[in-house]
This record gives structure tokens, sequence and C-alpha cells, in this order.
């Protein structure tokens, strides 16, 4: 069986930085990726879908830390689908991506969103050129 994940897109807010309770205190970050379907709507309109991604550990924390709202990221990690009964005893599905590496496509103080020469890359992995981008 083989499970892989390759997202390119941009964060819709800033990525949440957590800590798990206890001896072991773990960080964990969670946020949502935008990305572009391939396709137009009907009336000529680019689509997204938004994606939640939770990412543990040191690449947590250089994610919280380098990655903005906004910022245009590669991401590769495995699709996982989990549930919980919410307050009112019903069962709610959630689908997430468990990042495993990610790039940073842009310049860190760039607010124009224009891509990088040189590619910040965490966890490893290669980086994407504009061209080869859905969006």
């Amino acid at each position: 069986m083989f499970n892989k994940v390759i997202l390119i897109g941009r964060t819709t807010s800033e990525a949440e930085l957590r800590y798990t309770q206890g001896n072991n205190q773990k960080a964990v970050t969670q946020v949502s990726l935008a990305v572009n379907r391939s396709y137009k709507s009907a009336n000529g309109e680019r689509e997204a879908d938004f994606i939640r991604l939770v990412i543990w550990g040191e690449q947590a924390e250089r994610f919280a830390n380098w990655i903005k709202k906004g910022s245009l990221v590669q991401i590769e990690g495995e699709l996982r689908t989990r549930s919980y009964d919410d307050q009112q005893g019903k069962r709610v599905y959630v689908t997430e991506v468990l990042v495993q590496r990610f790039n940073n496509l842009e310049k860190r103080d760039d607010n124009q969103g224009q891509a990088n020469n040189g590619f910040d890359s965490f966890g490893g992995g290669a980086p994407f050129l504009d061209e080869y981008l859905p969006f």
C-alpha cells in the first residue's frame, strides 16, 4: 500500500503552533492550504480546495516560524482520516494531510508572492518551477 500526497498552495492563515501536555511535550502545527483546482468553473473562475495540514515536532516549529499567511508552499505527506464525537454526540469525520516535508516557494521577506530562485527547503524535497504550478 502507498499513501503519498504532494500539494502546492497558499496558507490561509498563520500556523497555529501548540504543544502537547505532559512530560514529553511535542510541538504540533495546524493550518489550511488553499490549492487551486486544475480546471475552471462554469463561470470561468478557478476554484480551490482548502486542505487541513498537521505537522509534528521540529518541523512544526520551523513551519510556524518561517511560513506566514498567504505563503506559497509545497508539502509532502500522508492523507489521514479520523473521527470523533462532538459535544452533541454526533460523529464528525476529518480528512487531513500529515506533513512529512515542506518547501517554502517564496523568499522569506517577499510580501508580493513572487517565486524565489533559492528555495527554503525543510525536510528534503525538490522545489518546483512556476511553469509546474497549477495556478
